[in-house]
C-alpha cells in the first residue's frame, strides 16, 4: 500500500495509559477529538504513553497561516483521565473549531465539586465560547470558528446558568444525530447519534452522565463504519441505551464495528447486582452487545496492560471484562496498553475502507508511505494524519492478518490477538513516545 492508497477517514485510539484519547479522521480537513489524556511521563525517553497533544500539533491539517486546526473537541465528562493535557491543548498552536461539553460541569462548579486543572481549564474555555456565541447571535452574526460550542444534554437546573441563553440550534439531545462540525454540513461523510447523557441521570456520580455517541464514518461507494464511545458508564445506563432503542425500533443507532470498552475495560459494564444484593454476570447486556455488532466487530480497551490476575478492588482493565468482551466481537479485543507490546504500544489505527468498512489498518503498510508522508508535510491531511501516527508503530513484530471465517470462542479469539501482539518477538527498533 503506498501513502496515496491510506484510507482517508478512520480513527486512531492512542496508548495513553488508563484514560482515553480518541482521534477520528473524517476528511482531509476535519478532524475530531474526542477526550484527552496526556500525561507528563510522555516527556520520558523510555515512556509507554503517547504525547498526545504534540502528536496533535505535528499531523492535523493546517489552516492557510499554518496553524494546525482540530475542527471539535468532544468531552466525554470532566474526569483526569479523559480531560488530562487540555490546558497544554489551549497553549498549543491548535486551533479548536468547536468545543462539544456537557451540563454537568456546570452543575459541578455550582456544587462547589473539586475539578482537576485540566476540568477547571475546560470549563473556562466553555463558557468563554458560550460569552462569544451569545456575543456573536445578539449582532445577528454566526460565532467564529475558534469560538463555537455545542452542549450535548439536559440538566434539571439549566435555567441557573448561562449556556441556557444559547438558541436552540447550539444544544444536542439523546436520540439527535450531530452532522455538522465547526459549522460545516458533513452528513455524507460524518454523524454523531447522541445516546447519552440522560435528564433523569444529571444529579447522578460523574461517570453516569458521560457524554456516549454512536459515530458513522461514510466512504464515497457509501460504505459505513460505526464506532460506539461510551465514556465512563456502567450497566445500568448503557442497559438504558440499548434498551431504549430496541424499544423504539432504532436497531441502526446501536450498530458497532468498533467499540471503545466503557471505563477502560471496567467490569462494572456487565456485572452489577442481582436481586439478592450479590454481584452477577449481566448476560442481557452481553446479549445486546453481540446482538447489534458487526460482521468484524473489535473491542479496543483504552487502558494500561491486563494484569496476569485481578485482586478485589482492583481498577481496570478488569480480565473477566475482557473475556466477555471477547465472547461477543469475533475480532476480540485490542488493549492500547499492549498493542503490539506493553513495551512499545502503538495507536491502534481503523481506516474506512470502501467496500468493507472499518479495517485495522496493517502498520507494515503505514511503514511504507512513511516516507511519502515526510515528503508532503506541507499539505497535511487525513492521509497524512493515519501514516503519522501509524507510523510510530513499525517496528513491533508482525501485523494484524487478515481475518478468515472462523468459529467464535474465548481462545480461538485469544490465539488471534496473540499473535497480533506478536509478544514472543521484540522491536526490530526502539520506538517510544518521548518528546525529542
Amino acid at each position: 500500500m503506498t501513502y496515496t492508497d491510506l484510507p482517508e477517514r478512520g480513527v486512531v485510539f492512542w496508548p495513553v495509559g488508563t484514560g482515553d484519547s480518541t482521534t477520528i479522521v473524517v476528511d482531509d480537513r476535519l478532524v475530531v477529538q474526542v477526550d484527552l489524556h496526556d500525561q507528563k511521563a510522555a516527556d520520558e525517553d523510555d515512556a509507554v504513553v503517547a504525547p498526545v497533544v504534540d502528536r496533535l500539533e505535528e499531523t492535523l491539517p493546517r489552516l492557510d497561516d499554518g496553524r494546525p486546526y482540530l475542527a471539535v473537541f468532544a468531552l466525554t465528562h470532566a474526569d483526569a483521565d479523559h480531560c488530562g493535557g487540555f490546558g497544554d491543548l489551549l497553549d498549543s498552536d491548535v486551533v479548536i473549531g468547536e468545543l462539544w461539553a456537557t451540563p454537568r460541569l456546570w452543575r459541578e462548579l455550582a456544587d462547589g465539586e473539586e475539578l482537576s486543572e485540566d476540568a477547571e481549564a475546560f470549563h473556562k474555555e466553555a463558557k468563554r465560547r458560550v460569552a462569544a456565541t451569545l456575543a456573536a447571535v445578539a449582532s445577528g452574526r454566526e460565532p467564529a470558528s475558534g469560538d463555537r460550542v455545542r452542549i450535548i444534554g439536559y440538566d434539571e437546573d439549566r435555567e441557573d446558568h448561562p449556556y441556557a441563553e444559547l438558541p436552540e440550534a447550539y444544544f444536542s439531545f439523546p436520540g439527535e444525530a450531530i452532522t455538522t462540525l465547526d459549522g460545516e454540513d458533513t452528513s455524507d461523510r460524518f454523524e454523531a447519534f447522541v445516546h447519552a447523557p440522560f435528564r433523569d441521570d444529571c444529579a447522578g456520580e460523574r461517570n453516569e452522565t458521560s457524554l456516549a455517541l454512536q459515530v458513522t464514518l461514510r466512504a464515497e461507494d457509501g460504505t459505513e463504519g460505526r464506532l460506539l464511545l461510551l465514556g465512563d458508564l456502567s450497566y445500568v445506563t448503557i442497559t438504558k441505551i440499548f434498551d431504549y432503542s430496541e424499544q423504539h425500533e432504532r436497531p441502526e443507532r446501536l450498530a458497532w464495528d468498533v467499540m471503545l470498552a466503557a471505563h477502560h475495560c471496567s467490569r462494572k459494564v456487565m456485572y452489577a447486582d442481582g436481586e439478592d444484593g450479590e454481584e452477577e454476570l449481566k448476560r442481557d447486556l452481553l446479549d445486546q452487545f453481540e446482538r447489534h455488532a458487526g460482521a468484524e466487530a473489535t473491542v479496543v480497551a483504552s487502558s494500561g496492560p491486563f494484569r496476569d490476575a485481578d485482586q478485589p478492588g482492583d481498577n481496570p482493565p478488569h480480565l473477566d471484562a475482557r473475556d466477555r468482551y471477547e465472547e461477543v466481537a469475533l475480532n476480540g479485543v485490542l488493549c492500547t496498553g499492549e498493542y503490539l507490546s506493553a513495551e512499545a504500544p502503538r495507536p491502534v489505527v481503523f481506516g474506512l475502507e470502501p467496500g468493507a468498512g472499518l479495517v485495522l489498518v496493517d502498520v507494515d503498510d503505514l511503514a511504507d508511505g512513511e516516507q511519502a508522508a515526510e515528503q508532503s508535510k506541507a499539505s497535511r491531511g487525513s492521509r497524512d494524519l493515519l501514516v503519522a501516527l501509524g507510523a510510530t508503530a513499525v517496528a513491533a513484530g508482525a501485523a494484524w492478518a487478515a481475518r478468515q471465517a472462523r468459529p467464535r470462542g474465548t481462545a480461538a479469539v485469544r490465539d488471534a490477538v496473540e499473535q497480533a501482539r506478536g509478544v514472543d518477538a521484540a522491536p526490530a527498533t526502539s520506538v517510544g513516545f518521548g518528546r525529542g
